[in-house]
């Protein structure tokens, strides 16, 4: 058995996506525009989906040849599946999927949360990877292609004052790791990005321009606070597929902690529990979120 699990990694190295048909979700801004022209300048194909219509089609006339720029809301199954018909119809097929778009709520607590707040992280984090891998898997299995969900090192780490988010990607890595194991006995295979704080628009609405988000960020301790770039996360998911990698984090600094984090989170809970900087930051987040 342990002859076969390592002769299946061999078979699985080097996926070039050169020739290839890939197509990403958020792709009108940040890591999935970044990672749209990554893959083009691989000699891929790339077919951009997001539900701001001008930002991904600006994005991929910039691209220009082996290009689509598709406006749908991943939210919105019916939407989704017309998309990735179009897209395989258009290029002939469909080898790659990257499920990239997602949200964050601003800083609340489960107790003062809205749940319309609740169901928008959802419906886009998780129900909207759902909606863009499952119409897309018989494709990838034709192609023995590869999928790509990106969840979070945020689905390791505490959810304080965020937990939808913490939520909806612990949840996509889970869908992730199921796809694994169900695509590998068709030639097919999956893998989940992790990524740590992402220098994005996303990143500055709900950290850098909230006073309550900067506090929340000024409590990761180093290595947690490093951020990386946009061009550096869609890099890490082009290496990943090029190897068709089961998991990528970055930055590196996350890489102990999401292999230790069984006994890390014990004690890291805990800590956060008693610590009275945490305490005071949510009460201040519950007050702004309740009418006095």
């Amino acid at each position: 058995m342990i002859d076969d699990i390592f002769s299946i990694g061999r078979r699985r190295r080097g996926y070039s996506v050169e020739g290839r048909v890939a197509l990403i979700t958020g792709a009108g801004h940040g890591i999935g525009r970044e990672l749209a022209e990554v893959l083009h300048d691989r000699r891929a194909s790339v077919v951009l989906v997001d539900v701001d219509q001008d930002a991904v089609g600006a994005a991929a006339a910039t691209l220009g040849e082996r290009a689509l720029a598709i406006a749908a809301d991943v939210t919105d199954r019916a939407a989704m599946r017309a998309a990735i018909d179009r897209a395989a119809g258009h290029f002939g097929r469909l080898d790659v999927v990257v499920a990239n778009a997602g949200v964050v709520p601003r800083p609340a607590t489960v107790r003062t949360l809205d749940g319309r707040d609740f169901d928008r992280v959802m419906d886009i984090n998780l129900t909207g990877v759902f909606n863009t891998v499952r119409p897309a898997l018989d494709h990838v299995v034709t192609a023995g292609g590869h999928v790509v969900v990106v969840s979070s090192c945020a689905a390791f780490a505490p959810g304080m004052a965020g937990a939808p988010y913490m939520i909806s990607k612990a949840a996509v890595e889970q869908l992730g790791r199921a796809l694994r194991v169900e695509l590998a006995p068709f030639g097919a295979s999956a893998g989940i990005a992790y990524f740590g704080i992402v220098d994005t628009r996303m990143t500055h609405d709900t950290l850098d321009h909230d006073e309550l988000g900067r506090e929340l960020d000024e409590l990761l301790p180093w290595p947690l606070n490093v951020r990386i770039s946009a061009a550096q996360a869609a890099g890490t998911i082009a290496d990943g597929i090029e190897r068709r990698a089961a998991r990528t984090i970055a930055p590196a600094g996350w890489e102990p902690y999401a292999l230790l984090r069984g006994a890390i989170n014990v004690v890291l809970d805990s800590a956060l529990a008693r610590d009275t900087r945490v305490h005071d930051l949510l009460r201040r987040v519950e007050a702004r979120a309740t009418p006095s």
